[in-house]
């Protein structure tokens, strides 16, 4: 039997930032900057009001910022509140099939603020997280959406445990406890997409990751072989029944997964689902200068899990079209573009919108690419138009955006800025790009300028 627990803790207990290859830096610094961006376009969503009201204000000297607020909070419900405004867009990264930033980053601005740490240090907990999911992760051979979990919830449980020990500086000990601690509070399932909770799943997370290291901190205790127990975390959550312990290697801190897998940033704030169709049909569009009325059929082959989770045929609210093939296809269709602007309730009910759902025709696959991402090997798209002429677009392995085609810094920045305008002033939020880009020469995530200075307010 392995000894996972304690293994992927001393990982983390021993882990220095100057152990990190520069591409790890780079996917880390990455996810931190565009998990910032949205997170504070997030803050405004009535998801994140609410949870916000439930808050009290704290006055320890130890505070952590509501961002961007800037209302003082105790670590804990930081993490909490800024988690959920960095999913509730479902803008947020993607990789490791859930969201590792939208988990770690609230966690770690919160722990780390409150720790005074710098930001080699936040770079390294997020390596320490990332790496900690990752390798949990490569033991299962099926994937958590099947069994109905979202993974976000339930790895990200151990990674933002683990971001958090690294904060505080545990030993190997006090961090396995902490690990063990969050196995317990691992949960979030996939039924709730596409409503106010999903959301939820990273705000909660997030916040037992900064709990589950404090209590270690302070000596309490869990099962230190919880992950790998007969009646432990892989097991329970195993959608295969048989995860990979009796002959596995764990290579956590030599096998780099950060490096390798790193971070899929997305360009549409939509299920990353349907990012390779929305390339492939906004192609189609501009080249063929495509109307609502030239088209008789839109035509897309994906994955079965892609399916599964994009649940919403016919949705009525801006949420719901999240998690919408169909939405997708007639956004690009009629808009020419799938952003913030067209994820509203108002251009989901319009009456050409809800009139093209019934023009998409999905087939999946069962087909399943290499990797831990749950999708078909492509994703392919064709139009029919109304003379029946069928326009094919080429199969989309990677869509823009993804670790295997990112964004440049220029690009980065164009979404950064449009999400952080929402609340800031452009210099601010260039100001702002620019300490995250350089996140490792910060001396203190206190300089961070993550909140609105009272002329952007």
């Amino acid at each position: 039997m392995l000894d996972l627990t304690r293994q992927t803790a001393d990982f983390v207990a021993r882990l220095k930032p100057a152990d990190l290859p520069d591409r790890c830096k780079e996917a880390a610094r990455v996810g931190i900057i565009d998990c910032v961006g949205v997170m504070i376009a997030g803050a405004a969503e009535q998801p994140v009001r609410i949870v916000a009201a439930m808050l009290s204000a704290s006055t320890q000297n130890d505070g952590v910022p509501e961002i961007p607020s800037g209302r003082n909070l105790v670590a804990s419900d930081a993490a909490l509140v800024n988690g959920v405004a960095a999913h509730v867009l479902d803008y947020d990264d993607v990789a490791l099939a859930g969201h590792p930033s939208a988990v770690l980053v609230p966690a770690i601005l919160a722990e780390g603020w409150s720790l005074d740490r710098s930001g080699s240090d936040a770079v390294a907990a997020y390596a320490a997280g990332y790496e900690v999911w990752a390798q949990v992760a490569a033991l299962e051979p099926g994937h958590l959406h099947e069994r109905g979990f979202h993974p976000t919830a339930v790895m990200g449980a151990l990674a933002s445990a683990a971001a958090c020990a690294r904060l505080r500086r545990l030993d190997p000990e006090k961090s396995a406890h902490a690990i063990a601690i969050s196995a317990s509070l691992a949960s979030g399932l996939v039924a709730n997409f596409g409503t106010m909770t999903k959301s939820l799943h990273a705000g909660r997370t997030a916040q037992s990751g900064v709990l589950a290291a404090r209590l270690a901190a302070q000596g309490f205790t869990a099962s230190l072989d919880v992950l790998e127990h007969r009646t432990g975390f892989l097991r329970a959550h195993s959608p295969s029944g048989a995860p990979r312990l009796d002959d596995a290697v764990i290579d956590i801190g030599t096998h780099w997964r950060l490096s390798e897998i790193g971070v899929n940033v997305k360009r549409y704030p939509t299920c990353y689902a349907t990012h390779r169709s929305i390339d492939a049909m906004l192609d189609l569009v501009g080249v063929h200068k495509l109307r609502p009325d030239d088209v008789e059929e839109i035509r897309v082959n994906t994955g079965a899990m892609q399916k599964l989770m994009l649940r919403n045929a016919n949705p009525k609210t801006g949420l719901e079209a999240k998690f919408s093939m169909e939405f997708a296809m007639a956004s690009a269709l009629i808009a020419g573009r799938v952003g913030l602007g067209e994820l509203t309730d108002e251009f989901v009910l319009r009456p050409e919108v809800s009139a093209t759902f019934a023009k998409v025709r999905c087939t999946t696959t069962d087909d399943v690419m290499d990797g831990k991402e749950p999708f078909a090997p492509t994703d392919q798209v064709s139009v029919v138009l109304a003379s029946g002429e069928v326009l094919r677009h080429e199969p989309v392995i990677h869509p823009k955006g993804s670790w295997q085609q990112p964004l440049s810094r220029e690009e980065l920045q164009d979404k950064f800025t449009d999400c952080a305008t929402r609340v800031l002033s452009r210099s601010h939020a260039a100001s702002l790009f620019a300490q995250l880009w350089d996140i490792e020469e910060l001396g203190s995530l206190r300089e961070l300028r993550v909140t609105a200075d009272r002329a952007d307010a």
